[in-house]
């Protein structure tokens, strides 16, 4: 038996909280609604929020332990409308197994609607205390938290190459490259984009590395970029059509470490077109170090389209056949 944990690692292991949060204005892009990536972070407040109710809050974690929080997976299902003026309320119940070296919690996002408690999204997010030697803590770890610390978050898959990059672009480049031998070595001929973008420090925390809500804005991005690449550039099929993508559900898991300023490879892989109502895709992320990929993220999510039939109101849209069409036809990477 080991020494009994310290009251606050017990409370985060063992005592649901709930917390009053508001969704982000930046996030409402269409309509009244906010997207799935500001639902994530709703989220992730919401578990920032429980580390604080338990009494370790992540600011301290860093300054008096030395330990850096790190969001390494987080899983959403999406369900009722987020709107903007929204007040949520956030139950996070703990849900860490006893050997497990990894902190786990489940989030249950839930909004009033007429009256009724009505539930929005559900996560599932697992959190890693990142040892940062580029301080020195002030005071031993609480007891009963060691378990959870790692020097690092990972150590991801190579993977060997034979094509020769290109060299890193002008910072005027604009949104980086899909012209890449590496991504078309990566790409081949399957049903997928890439994209190669270099992570500024606005990605990042802690001085280093490249945090979870970077990588859920490299999604939405890659997102854009992939129906644009396609012919379904969003702001046409909404003028057109009346259609906005809408996402069901998402997830995205850190493999490794990706530093500022690495040089990010994405692809996005279109993996299955349900009927025609939605369709999933897998983004795999890597950055090129010593001549070789390192795999340092991975992904995947679930979107339809939703028409707006009068304004404000919208349902759930069929694919028609040029959509079809346009999502399951491979196009070589441009080389």
């Amino acid at each position: 038996m080991g020494p009994m944990p310290h009251p606050a690692v017990t409370a985060l292991l063992e005592t649901p909280t709930t917390g009053r949060l508001r969704p982000l204005f930046e996030g409402n892009n269409i309509s009244f609604a906010i997207g799935f990536k500001h639902i994530n972070y709703v989220a992730e407040a919401a578990v920032l929020n429980h580390f604080r109710e338990a009494g370790l809050p992540v600011g301290d974690l860093y300054r008096r332990y030395g330990l850096g929080f790190d969001v390494v997976d987080i899983h959403s299902r999406l369900g009722a409308l987020l709107a903007v003026d929204d007040e949520v309320e956030a139950v996070v119940t703990p849900a860490t197994k006893d050997a497990a070296d990894r902190l786990r919690f489940k989030v249950e996002l839930f909004v009033e609607r007429d009256g009724k408690r009505v539930k929005c999204a559900g996560s599932t997010i697992v959190v890693a205390l990142r040892v940062d030697d580029h301080i020195k803590p002030e005071e031993p770890w609480p007891a009963g938290l060691e378990r959870f610390t790692t020097a690092r978050l990972g150590t991801g898959d190579r993977l060997e190459i034979a094509a020769t990059p290109r060299p890193y672009g002008e910072f005027t480049a604009g949104r980086g490259t899909s012209a890449d031998p590496v991504l078309s070595e990566l790409i081949g001929e399957t049903n997928a984009f890439g994209w190669r973008w270099r992570m500024g420090y606005f990605y990042c925390h802690f001085n280093e590395r490249v945090q979870m809500s970077g990588f859920l804005r490299v999604m939405e991005e890659v997102e854009d970029l992939f129906l644009a690449d396609r012919g379904l550039a969003i702001k046409e099929v909404l003028d057109t059509r009346g259609w906005i993508p809408v996402v069901t559900q998402s997830r995205i898991e850190l493999l490794d470490e990706t530093i500022m300023e690495e040089e990010l490879y994405t692809v996005y892989t279109v993996e299955n077109v349900f009927k025609t109502l939605l369709y999933t895709t897998r983004m795999d992320c890597y950055v090129l170090r010593d001549g070789q990929l390192v795999k340092t993220a991975t992904g995947t999510i679930t979107h339809g389209y939703l028409h707006e039939v009068a304004p404000n109101q919208w349902e759930m849209a069929e694919f028609d056949e040029s959509t079809v069409t346009a999502l399951t036809t491979p196009r070589k990477a441009a080389s």
